[in-house]
């Protein structure tokens, strides 16, 4: 008899000392990195092909914007570049012409000159030669500021098809990450505009297990350590996945009326983020906890 109670305190100990390795350290929620895209421009959804629950790569489309009436304002500014650049070119051909009479003119002067050393010809055939390459040379100067101004006004056209050639680009919504779609806000077909939410992406390959822990304990954890985190399997069981903390609260906040501590509750705490790798299982806002005693002890 004796024997047997000895065998049943044993067990009793035994079970409490498991017990006690497993109980958590933290509790906590598990939260997803999330992105709420938005359209950039106005108009009519004509694409929308993002579908809650999938997975959608970086950079890849997720809605398009119906873009008529850039393309037709792009038209216009095209055609109005277009003729800017004839009336470049007209200049161009009136300079070509001044500076071919200006050669002309250049051998005639040469000739005079000649003549005029051997008092065949006089001064005054030679001042008026030199003085309409005089002119002339004022023209072309006259046509090349002329130029400069509508060689502006090409740079204002080309920087408007810029800034079109942007909101173009601008209708074509693409993720800004890698992630699953979490909800969509609008359809195709629905008008949209600058900064309406369209759909909400959530970053799921890596998810944080964000937890509390006492200012005693704060001295025991450092960015970058490695701990247990658990969720629940059944009524009993866990399933568990090795986790890193990310990042300690450089301030202290009262304590969330959700969350339990290894200790008594205190009346501030620090937060902790732990990087979690999902393999599937793990969903933003489901309740999870964290062991660090066993690393700590090591």
């Amino acid at each position: 008899m004796k024997t047997r109670l000895l065998i049943i305190i044993a067990a009793i100990l035994i079970s409490g000392c498991k017990n006690k390795t497993e109980q958590a350290d933290a509790f906590g929620n598990f939260e997803a990195t999330e992105v709420i895209v938005s359209a950039e421009t106005n108009g009519r959804i004509l694409q929308f092909d993002a579908v809650e629950g999938t997975l959608i790569e970086k950079s890849a489309t997720i809605a398009l914007i119906d873009t008529t009436l850039l393309h037709l304002q792009k038209a216009e500014i095209e055609a109005g570049m277009k003729s800017v650049r004839a009336r470049i070119a007209s200049i161009d051909a009136q300079n070509d012409i001044l500076n071919q009479q200006i050669d002309n003119l250049k051998i005639n002067i040469a000739r005079v000159e000649k003549m005029l050393r051997d008092d065949a010809a006089t001064q005054k055939q030679l001042d008026d030669l030199t003085g309409q390459e005089a002119v002339l040379r004022k023209q072309i100067a006259a046509n090349n500021t002329q130029k400069a101004s509508v060689a502006a006004e090409l740079t204002v056209y080309e920087s408007k098809a810029a800034t079109l050639d942007e909101q173009i680009a601008r209708c074509s919504v693409k993720s800004p990450t890698r992630g699953t779609v979490i909800e969509k806000y609008s359809e195709a077909g629905e008008i949209t505009s600058a900064g309406k939410p369209l759909v909400k992406i959530a970053d799921m390959s890596v998810i944080k297990l964000k937890v509390y822990i006492s200012g005693a304990d704060l001295g025991s954890f450092k960015t970058g350590q490695k701990c247990t985190v658990r969720i629940d399997k059944g009524k009993d069981e866990f399933t568990s996945f090795p986790g890193t903390i990310s990042y300690i609260s450089e301030k202290a906040e009262f304590t969330p009326k959700i969350i339990q501590t290894k200790e008594e509750r205190v009346l501030m705490v620090y937060a902790v983020n732990i990087d979690v790798n999902n393999d599937g299982s793990l969903k933003s806002g489901m309740p999870g906890e964290a062991i660090f005693s066993e690393t700590n002890n090591r």
